[in-house]
């Protein structure tokens, strides 16, 4: 998926700093032009992951054609984001993973007192920290 972001312009004292108007609240900024561009990516993408564990709606991007005609954005300069929405996908994988026994006695323990599965309780342990 690629997000339009709207960079305004640092200078030596200030920094370039990066809205993404598809994404309410997402901004970001960098000391120069390929640091905001990539800090935007990271904003986006950490917008994007919390959006997905809280249960809600990942907005589709609009076009840049439409933001360039926004006066409020005027003087700006515009580039895009792409992000793999696919690193984002809560897809079940199934994965082989190797424990020490007591280990893996607790984590059972654990996840039976928290009424989970064994890979729920990892998850939810994980997502967590």
């Amino acid at each position: 998926m690629k997000y339009p972001i709207a960079i305004e312009a640092g200078n030596n004292d200030h920094a370039f700093s990066v809205v993404v108007p598809d994404l309410p609240g997402c901004f970001s900024a960098g000391d120069t032009l390929d640091e905001a561009v990539d800090n935007a990516k990271e904003a986006v993408e950490l917008w994007l992951e919390t959006v997905i564990d809280d249960g809600g709606a990942i907005p589709e991007p609009r076009t840049l054609t439409e933001y360039q005609a926004n006066p409020e954005f005027s003087g700006w300069i515009w580039a895009v984001v792409a992000v793999d929405l696919a690193q984002l996908s809560d897809k079940v994988e199934r994965v082989n993973v190797t424990l020490p026994a007591r280990v893996l006695r607790r984590i059972d323990a654990a996840a039976k007192a928290a009424g989970e599965s064994r890979s729920g309780f990892i998850a939810h342990l994980a997502l967590r920290a």
